[in-house]
C-alpha cells in the first residue's frame, strides 16, 4: 500500500533482464515500502542500471514480475514511467555541458508543464504559467539541495563548470520537477570522495523521508540503507563481425560499465 506522502511501494521476485549479451541479471527480489530508500548494490557489469530501468518502467523484464505503486510490471510499463523519474543515468539523463543551470531548469519545467496540462496548460495566461514553473523549479531545487546562487556564476553557471556533486544535484532537481512517486538514481558514488558520498546519501535520505521512494545504484551501500544486491551474470559471446545493437559499441572497446549501459539503452529503446 502506498504511503500518505505519495511514494510508490515496490515488490518483485525472480526478476531478470536479458540483453544482447545474455542475462544482465536474474533472480533478484525487491520489497520496499512507500517512501523507502533502497540501494541497488553490485559491481560494474552486474546489471545494476538494467534493474533501475526495469523498476522505473524503462526496460522490459524477461523474468519475474514486480509491482510499483500498485502497477504491475511488465504489463503496465507506460503507467510506471508516468509516476517515476530518473537522475544521473549515463546515456539517458545526460546534461548538456554548454547549457546553464537556469536553462536546464527552464527547459524541464516547460516540458513538464506541457506533459501535465497538455493544450489547456498552454492556453493559461503567461504569468500563471511562469509562476507554476517557478514554483516547480524552486521546490525541486530545495529537495535536491542545490542553491544556484551559491554556484560560481549563479544560475548562469554552465554545466561544464559544475563540481561532480553539484552536477548530480542538478540531475536530481531536474528529475524532481515532475514530482515523481519513484526516483531512480544511477552511479551515486561514481568518482566521489568519501565525504561527497556521505553528502549525496544524506540528500537521498532526505528525499525518502519527504515521501518519495528512492532507488539508488551504488558499488557499496551505507550500512543503514537496505540493499538489493546484483551479481555479475555470464554473458553470451558476441561474434566479432556482428553489428552493434542500435549503434552501441561492442567488443574490446567496452568496459564492464559500458557493456551494461549499452545493453540497458538497447533494451530500453525496444520497450
Amino acid at each position: 500500500m502506498d504511503g500518505p506522502q505519495g511514494g510508490a511501494a515496490l515488490t518483485g521476485a525472480g526478476l531478470g533482464v536479458r540483453g544482447p549479451r545474455g542475462w544482465a541479471f536474474r533472480g533478484v527480489g525487491v520489497d520496499a515500502a512507500a517512501g523507502a530508500l533502497v540501494a541497488v548494490e553490485g559491481p560494474s557489469g552486474s546489471g545494476r542500471t538494467c534493474l533501475l530501468l526495469a523498476l522505473t518502467g524503462r526496460m522490459r523484464l524477461a523474468a519475474g514480475t514486480a509491482t510499483v505503486g500498485g502497477l504491475d510490471l511488465p504489463r503496465r510499463m507506460a503507467a510506471v514511467r508516468r509516476i517515476s523519474a530518473l537522475a544521473h543515468v549515463p546515456g539517458v539523463t545526460d546534461l548538456d555541458p554548454a547549457l546553464t543551470v537556469a536553462e536546464h531548469l527552464r527547459e524541464r519545467a516547460l516540458l513538464q508543464g506541457r506533459f501535465d496540462g497538455g493544450l489547456r496548460a498552454l492556453l493559461r495566461p503567461r504569468p500563471e504559467r511562469a509562476a507554476t514553473a517557478r514554483s516547480r523549479i524552486d521546490g525541486a531545487l530545495a529537495a535536491a539541495g542545490l542553491d544556484p546562487d551559491s554556484l560560481p556564476k549563479g544560475p548562469r553557471t554552465a554545466v561544464r563548470d559544475l563540481e561532480r556533486v553539484e552536477a548530480l544535484r542538478l540531475s536530481l532537481a531536474l528529475a524532481l520537477v515532475g514530482r515523481p512517486r519513484l526516483l531512480g538514481v544511477d552511479d551515486t558514488d561514481l568518482k566521489l570522495a568519501e565525504a561527497e558520498r556521505a553528502e549525496v546519501w544524506g540528500q537521498l535520505r532526505s528525499l525518502a523521508q519527504a515521501g518519495t521512494t528512492v532507488v539508488a545504484v551504488c558499488s557499496e551501500a551505507p550500512s543503514d540503507v537496505d540493499a538489493v544486491v546484483t551479481t555479475a551474470a555470464p554473458r553470451a559471446a558476441v561474434p566479432a563481425d556482428s553489428a552493434p545493437a542500435d549503434g552501441a559499441p561492442t567488443g574490446s572497446d567496452l568496459t564492464d560499465t559500458d557493456e551494461e549501459t549499452a545493453d540497458a539503452l538497447a533494451e530500453a529503446r525496444r520497450a
